[in-house]
């Protein structure tokens, strides 16, 4: 990283604008900023810190709130502009703090948010990258790679920061590396392992009480099946002898199901001999029982043989009448038949006669026999005659039919002739409103053009009116959220102070303790004297004053205050990181808002959108207007088609009235010619109908009469043929022969039933006289005792059976699984060792006699490299004299070790504390360690390149070989093009660095930053 230019304004004790080229001195590659004390020379570092991260080195207690210069008006601005590059390209990054400013409205003061914005430079020029703080963040942090703590240690070395590593305990230095290397990672795995351990301690512990269950239970059921036998005096201690104990009852066990089993094979072959004996005479017993019953069964069947045997001709008699049934039945309903239908004639005839009255029959009766004479005829010729009457009036109604029609529709032809002339009425109507309202359409098509045309101006204002709410929506959301997070800036800012205050307290409650156990060493010391024993610090065996042990720190003490000092420090650190959040937010809402108030955004986003819905609005009355208006076009084109449609409608209306006038008239002439001398058409066909109807009926009459009898004739020759090949006399004797479907199936079931028992009953007896069984009862009662015993038997030892194997089955089963549990909680004790040993290792324990944990073994070894690094710088400015040595010495009261550093001094060949050396020494070798921690810190960031570097102030407590040395060491900083700015005013050091940069205060107290110089 390198810097190019520095731009200062109202910022610390710079009012107006300042402006540093570091370019200037990439010549000399050293410079001096060189100033009289107070002026502002730390102030251009605390300035370049605050610009890239939002923060200032030498104001971690105070924050933001001191940055702004108390030189400025309230109308002048504070803002730090930071050009840079890296090998990703060339930046430049503005920042401004919080401050307070005049109101544009009401008077007073307001918050001026904070600001920042990242810009890079391209071949177009500036081109902006971020403007939000949380995005300036995220970018820088990929541009610099380092944090600001990295930053801190490895470019801005800053004023009373270089001993802080090199004086730091354990501890506080181990807190230092951890931010700088990022190793809390390995925190994390210790943590998880010593979870794991503790997970597979618990496992194990499961599992070895689950193996002890198992084996109690497997012991009680031993106990309970008395199964110890001879060990049972002599009780196992551990796991391996109480399974093998076991193993052995298991064999007992298994001996004892062997014998049982034996002993329920034999009760169950007596059981089964002694059934197959009662079975047997069971058996016996039942066929004698069988066979009385089929004696007394034939016996009995014997008895009903007459009985059967008049059943039996019943049957077929029955039978024989049953198929003579179908031809009685038929020549009764023949005769029947016959007759009605003679009846029907008659009725028909005698209603048909009077229609041979009229003036036709009249003129027949010269020609014709007489009535009676007609009746005499053939019924064929009878027949005939009278539908020959009925096809003559039939012939005539036809005539008259569609007469009756029209008669019937002249109603309806009125009203179709009233419809006809109202239809031309309307037409003529329709046709001139049609008329009147296609003159009207025109001018109101003009009207709605002009206020459409008018509405669609107003409606092109949308998207812009649109967009000015979008950006008014936004002002408003930043300066509410805006308002709500000045309260939390304020709070968090509230806060920040607590915390700070608080580390302040406890770092001075830890200083004060510290100095009470220096000054209480002295009276530790004389509590462990002894008369007559040499003192530990002076030798003598005398001890004529101890110091007196007041008031006592002991290291707990001490160890209890460094706690709430790092929890304190930790409380303030997350308290100024709230802080920065907050007012970062701060910064990006001011930014959305635009400056403006809550009632201001308000308002403006009030009239936007009163504006915005009136564009709208009008937009929306466009669409409506231009929809109206092709209807209305629509319309015009729709009433020319419909006055045509119209006018077409007309003639045919009044066509239609003339074709209905013309209908009606011809109608009124066909219905007088065919009513004749009745009153209406309908009244003639009806009289018509009615002779057709009766004539039709007479010659239906005659014909089905003339069947009938020939039907009848049928019936009674077949009947008589069948009767005579029957058994029967005549059909009177059938009749009585006839028995109901019912009686006559009970009949024959009764009949076959008694056949079939008899033939079984006799079979049955037949097979039960062939076994010859004795005729007196079989005695079952002592082959029944016999079973009965014989199965007690076998159930008490199919129990003793059942019960000895489910012993052998559980107490195999438990002991198995006992075995098969202890043999794994074996592999689970091997993996527990190997877990906690790694457990244990990571963490510093057990063997483990420095007490270091990984994270101080990884830590260690970068100090190591650190140490390597720095004595490279040390060895020449302390003309080999001093050497830094990491040391992993074992620490006080159990404390991790590793991370200590002691001096090797090569004039007394021995090592001593840093905190021994003088204040130039110190300098020295805080400074030859910060170069040394600066390199390994670039290396771990991924090998970034630092071609700016800046030391602030430590050279006054040096001598002046001393001080060459160390001019000598910033001289070789400089190679391969780095550039080395040192803050000092040290005279010597003006006079041997010629580049220089001055900061000096103008007489009404501000400062200013002269351009860059050559001293003489």
């Amino acid at each position: 990283m390198q810097l190019h230019r520095l731009e200062i304004e109202g910022f610390g004790p710079f009012r107006e604008r300042q402006s540093i080229d570091f370019d200037a001195f990439a010549d000399d590659g050293i410079f001096l900023i060189a100033g009289r004390t107070g002026a502002g020379k730390s102030s251009i570092l605390d300035a370049v810190c605050f610009g890239l991260y939002g923060g200032v080195p030498r104001y971690e207690k105070g924050g933001e709130r001191r940055l702004r210069s108390d030189h400025c008006e309230p109308d002048d601005i504070t803002e730090v502009v930071v050009e840079f590059s890296t090998v990703a390209g060339r930046y430049r990054v503005a920042r401004s703090p919080e401050y307070q400013r005049p109101a544009k409205r009401g008077g007073g003061l307001t918050k001026q948010a904070a600001a920042v914005s990242l810009e890079e430079l391209t071949d177009a020029g500036w081109v902006g990258i971020a403007a939000r703080a949380v995005d300036v963040a995220n970018e820088l942090n990929e541009i610099l790679q380092l944090t600001q703590e990295q930053f801190l240690q490895v470019i801005l070395l800053a004023q009373n920061r270089f001993a802080d590593f090199l004086l730091a305990d354990s501890r506080e230095r181990q807190a230092l590396l951890r931010r700088l290397f990022g190793t809390e990672r390995f925190a994390d795995y210790q943590a998880r392992f010593d979870e794991r351990r503790r997970e597979a301690e618990s496992a194990l512990g499961g599992s070895r009480a689950s193996v002890d269950a198992r084996l109690d239970e497997a012991e009680r059921i031993v106990a309970d099946a008395e199964l110890w036998g001879d060990d049972a005096a002599a009780p196992p201690e551990t796991t391996d002898a109480r399974i093998e104990h076991l193993r052995r009852a298991i064999a007992r066990a298994d001996y004892r199901v062997e014998r049982l089993g034996a002993e329920r094979d034999a009760a169950e072959k007596a059981l089964a001999s002694a059934d197959a004996v009662l079975t047997t005479l069971k058996e016996q017993r039942q066929a004698q029982s069988e066979r009385e019953r089929a004696r007394s069964a034939l016996a009995a069947l014997d008895a009903q043989a007459d009985e059967i045997a008049d059943a039996t001709t019943r049957r077929d008699r029955a039978r024989a009448a049953a198929a003579l049934r179908p031809l009685i039945v038929a020549a009764t309903r023949a005769s029947v038949a016959r007759a009605a239908a003679a009846q029907t004639e008659q009725r028909a005839v005698a209603a048909a006669d009077p229609l041979r009255t009229d003036q036709e029959a009249v003129a027949q009766k010269a020609t014709r026999p007489d009535a009676a004479a007609h009746r005499a005829k053939p019924d064929r010729i009878r027949a005939v005659e009278y539908r020959e009457l009925a096809s003559e009036r039939t012939r005539e109604c036809g005539a008259w039919q569609q007469a009756a029609e029209l008669e019937a529709g002249a109603a309806r032809r009125a009203a179709d002739l009233m419809a006809a002339q109202t239809a031309a009425t309307a037409a003529t109507d329709a046709l001139a409103a049609l008329e009147a309202e296609r003159d009207a359409l025109p001018a109101e098509i003009d009207a709605l053009t002009t206020e459409r045309d008018a509405a669609r101006r107003d409606g092109d204002q949308l998207g812009s009116a649109t967009q000015a709410v979008a950006l008014a929506e936004k002002q408003h959301a930043g300066a509410v959220d805006a308002e709500r997070l000045r309260a939390a800036v304020a709070a968090a800012a509230s806060a920040e102070s607590d915390a700070s205050d608080a580390h302040t307290r406890a770092q001075g409650e830890l200083a004060q303790l510290r100095r009470r156990r220096l000054d209480g060493y002295a009276g530790e010391l004389a509590t462990a004297l002894v008369d007559g024993e040499p003192c530990a610090v002076c030798g003598s065996t005398a001890h004529p004053a101890p110091a007196a042990h007041a008031d006592p720190v002991s290291a707990d003490d001490i160890a209890a205050a460094e706690v709430a000092r790092d929890a304190a420090t930790t409380a303030e650190r997350a308290a100024s990181r709230a802080l920065a959040e907050r007012t970062a937010e701060l910064a990006a809402a001011v930014e959305r808002s635009g400056g403006l108030g809550v009632d201001d955004a308000s308002a403006q986003l009030a009239q936007a959108l009163a504006a915005r819905d009136a564009a709208a609005a009008a937009a929306a009355r466009v669409g409506q207007l231009s929809d109206r208006l092709d209807g209305l076009q629509r319309s015009l084109v729709d009433l020319e088609r419909r006055r045509t449609a119209a006018s077409e409608a007309l003639a045919a209306c009044r066509t239609e009235l003339s074709l209905a006038e013309q209908r009606n008239a011809d109608a009124d002439v066909a219905i007088e010619r065919a009513r004749g001398d009745h009153d209406t058409v309908a009244d003639r066909l009806a009289e018509a109908r009615e002779q057709i109807a009766l004539a039709t009926a007479a010659a239906d009459a005659i014909q089905a009469h003339a069947d009938a009898a020939e039907h009848e004739r049928a019936a009674v020759a077949e009947l008589a043929e069948a009767l005579d090949a029957s058994v029967f006399d005549d059909a009177t004797d059938a009749e009585q022969a006839m028995l109901g479907a019912s009686e006559l199936s009970a009949l024959d079931e009764r009949i076959t039933a008694y056949a079939v028992d008899v033939k079984k009953e006799r079979a049955l007896l037949l097979d039960l006289e062939m076994r010859m069984l004795p005729d007196e009862p079989i005695d079952l009662a002592a082959a029944e005792q016999e079973a009965l015993h014989a199965r007690a038997a076998w159930q008490a030892a199919v129990d003793a059976d059942s019960q000895a194997r489910s012993v052998q089955r559980g107490l195999t089963a438990t002991v198995d699984s006992a075995a098969r549990a202890h043999e794994a909680s074996a592999e689970q004790a091997a993996e527990f060792e190997v877990i906690r040993g790694l457990a244990d290792a990571l963490a510093g324990r057990s063997g483990n006699t420095h007490k270091m944990n990984l994270e101080t073994f990884v830590l260690a070894a970068e100090l190591e490299e650190i140490v390597a690094a720095a004595n490279l710088r040390l060895h020449d400015m302390s003309d080999g004299r001093y050497q830094l040595r990491h040391s992993d010495a074992l620490a006080a009261r159990g404390a991790a070790s590793g991370l200590g550093i002691v001096v090797f001094d090569a004039f007394t060949g021995q090592t001593r504390p840093a905190k021994s050396l003088s204040g130039g020494e110190t300098f020295l070798s805080s400074l030859a360690l910060a170069l040394g921690l600066a390199e390994v810190v670039t290396a771990r960031a991924g090998g970034i390149r630092l071609d700016t570097l800046f030391i602030d102030e430590g050279f006054g407590s040096l001598d002046a070989d001393t001080l060459e040395t160390a001019m000598r060491t910033l001289d070789e900083l400089r190679q391969g093009g780095r550039t080395v700015g040192v803050i000092s005013h040290v005279e010597a050091m003006q006079e041997q660095i010629p580049a220089q940069l001055s900061v000096r205060t103008v007489p009404d107290g501000h400062s200013v930053i002269d351009a860059p110089r050559r001293s003489s």
